[in-house]
């Protein structure tokens, strides 16, 4: 008898389990896509570059864009764009970008005359791409999401 109610007790547990997932996914881990790119900014290609992701990128997925911004004991330091740099006498040079579901533009603005930039901040900058994996969850049937009160947090001040 307790060898039967041990085989009950497994054949009940298996049941139960369920795999995590949305939307009948398989309930794998999601990932997001990254890549590195190696950027010159100059005159001729209007201090602009657009890349492709040259994988699919979905609707409501989104992308973040960091730039190298320094190396510190053979470590990369990276930073989130938009990164922006002030430069004495007042000019402003930033580094941005704007993506769609097929590429990403790195691009600088700023009142910084770019032609008489140090090849420092024009030339071989290693931008890292990531693109983060969203569902819209508007469409969600959750009471918790739809019926959000603000009001019950506790303020921190």
């Amino acid at each position: 008898m307790k060898k039967l109610v041990s085989l009950l007790s497994v054949v009940l547990f298996m049941s139960c389990v369920v795999e995590e997932g949305i939307d009948g996914r398989d309930g794998g881990l999601i990932v997001s896509s990254a890549f590195e790119i190696v950027v010159d900014f100059n005159a001729n290609n209007n201090y602009e570059i657009v890349e492709p992701y040259g994988f699919d990128v979905f609707e409501y997925d989104v992308t973040l864009v960091y730039i190298r911004w320094k190396t510190d004991n053979g470590q990369d330091v990276w930073r989130l764009l938009p990164q922006s740099t002030i430069f004495v006498g007042g000019a402003t040079l930033t580094y941005n970008f704007d993506f769609t579901q097929t590429d990403v533009k790195l691009f600088l603005e700023g009142t910084a005359n770019f032609d008489n930039l140090d090849a420092v901040w024009t030339q071989d900058a290693v931008f890292r791409i990531v693109v983060v994996p969203a569902d819209n969850v508007s469409s969600l049937s959750n009471p918790e999401m739809t019926n959000f009160d603000s009001s019950l947090f506790q303020k921190r001040y």
